[in-house]
């Protein structure tokens, strides 16, 4: 079964037959319109960011499979805290998140995160969000790694 590959960078929710997509699909034989549609259900999330997306069709049975990666969690951060840079110093407040965002970032970002457990996974994006100056729950993000450690958000990261 040979299977071709095509890898895009597109924007959320905002695929369509144009290039680079359409003219990389045109000569696999495949139904460009299912897989658009397709890639725009599954990028909606991601919208106003580019994301890196993967087709892997079969030659002969025209099957296709796609999957979506995920930007930067700082790219993610950033769009949940509506800004459009992050401080390069820690302690000098770039923008303010709540720990529903958190959760929800980690979320999208949970198939690359290192972390064992939503606790761990919360703990990296944290972490990131601690580089990037960005407060959460109108404190450094510093002190919620700490909170997160000690129990206090235990019932927000049941898994």
């Amino acid at each position: 079964m040979p299977k071709e590959t095509v890898e895009v960078l597109i924007e959320g929710g905002k695929a369509t037959a144009a290039p680079p997509l359409g003219p990389a699909l045109g000569p696999l034989g495949v139904n460009i319109g299912q897989i658009v549609a397709e890639i725009n259900k599954k990028t909606a999330d991601y919208k106003g960011m580019q994301v890196p997306v993967k087709v892997i069709v079969d030659s002969e049975t025209k099957a296709f499979e796609i999957t979506i990666g995920t930007p930067p969690a700082s790219a993610l951060i950033k769009k949940e805290a509506g800004i459009q840079k992050a401080s390069g110093n820690p302690t000098q407040k770039s923008g303010e998140l709540n720990f529903d965002q958190i959760i929800r970032i980690v979320r999208m970002k949970s198939d690359s995160l290192a972390g064992k457990t939503l606790k761990d996974k919360a703990k990296e994006i944290l972490g990131t969000c601690n580089s990037m100056g960005v407060f959460v729950e109108g404190k450094r993000a510093l002190e919620v790694i700490s909170e997160v450690s000690e129990g206090k958000w235990d019932e927000k990261l049941k898994e």
